[in-house]
């Protein structure tokens, strides 16, 4: 973590996260009837904490349907939250009305799963990253926009001749680096990147994660990466936050996550996904699927899919324990009470 010039009594202090989710809930309403009244609540987000550093990479991992682009989305104000602390630089992003946040929207910026669909078809290039260069009156004239333009198009590796092109005319490499430059141009401190290369050839992919890369370094960004994707996690992320129905069981450093995993769902994760240094007799797959998280289980969520429950399992709630490096949200990690 990097360290503020700035000392109490002698002790460094830490510098302040860049961003700070204090349990944030995103619930949608299911409606039925010619009334349409509420009849049920999808819990995707249900309690999630965590914290990301200046110039640092959080991975949010988990399955499908877990609520990971939820959480995304509910940082930026994509979507409502129901509760919850989201804090920017400081700043408190809940409480603030439309004309405060979009003073800060220039600063936070999303990086979407699918290029094709997430660029307007009937732009070119030129208006698309530059449309945001324009909404935040970032340069004096149409001049400068282009300039502006052309400098951010070539520091994604697309040249000056991209820019008179329609999306529809580029690779799908090609297209998320047109993303990347959108997302760029308005100079953001803080990028959610929501599954930004899993819709890409695995090739594709190692450059796209290399670009990334090189940019934190560049420019030092702060990112939020959500993805599925294991190998992806090892190679770019500081920290990791493992999530499953809604909540986060499992947040750690990467290296500590990857080799000494604490969550049983953490390590479900770790020996599912296929590798060239492991054994495939070693290979297991979860059984059982992920429960409806309208009708979440008592007690741990994962206990039904989980083969080191025990009886507390099954109808305790399960706190949040501190591990080295990190927490857990399992009844295996609670400290031995002959040791406390």
């Amino acid at each position: 973590m990097t360290r503020r010039a700035c000392f109490t009594r002698g002790i460094p202090v830490p510098e302040a996260p860049l961003v700070e989710v204090r349990d944030l809930k995103t619930w949608f309403p299911v409606r039925k009837g010619v009334l349409q009244r509420v009849h049920a609540w999808v819990r995707a987000v249900d309690g999630v904490s965590f914290s990301i550093p200046r110039g640092s990479t959080l991975a949010l991992v988990g399955e499908s349907g877990c609520g990971k682009t939820t959480v995304g989305k509910s940082i930026l104000r994509l979507v409502e939250p129901q509760s919850g602390l989201i804090r920017f630089d400081g700043n408190d992003l809940l409480s603030l009305d439309r004309g405060q946040l979009r003073m800060l929207r220039k600063r936070f910026q999303i990086i979407f799963q699918d290029p094709a669909n997430s660029l307007d078809p009937r732009m070119l290039v030129s208006d698309i990253v530059g449309e945001g260069i324009r909404s935040f009156g970032l340069a004096s004239g149409e001049q400068e926009i282009q300039q502006r333009v052309e400098t951010v198009l070539d520091r994604v590796g697309l040249g000056r001749d991209t820019m008179f092109r329609y999306p529809h005319e580029f690779s799908g490499g090609q297209r998320q680096r047109v993303c990347i430059a959108r997302a760029l141009a308005v100079e953001p401190d803080f990028i959610v990147c929501d599954e930004a290369t899993s819709a890409l050839d695995v090739s594709v992919q190692a450059s796209i994660l290399n670009l990334l890369k090189s940019l934190q370094q560049e420019m030092g960004l702060t990112y939020l990466f959500i993805t599925h994707d294991l190998s992806v996690v090892e190679y770019l992320s500081d920290r990791v936050a493992v999530m499953y129905l809604g909540q986060i069981v499992e947040e750690n450093e990467t290296e500590t996550l990857f080799d000494h995993p604490n969550h049983p769902y953490t390590e479900a994760l770790i020996r599912s996904a296929p590798s060239l240094d492991l054994d495939h007799r070693d290979l297991i797959s979860l059984e059982g699927d992920v429960p409806s998280p309208m009708n979440p289980p008592d007690g741990c969520r994962f206990h039904a899919r989980c083969a080191k429950r025990f009886e507390p399992c099954d109808n305790q709630s399960v706190p949040t324990y501190d591990v080295p490096g990190g927490t857990s949200r399992c009844f295996l990690c609670a400290p031995d009470p002959d040791n406390t």
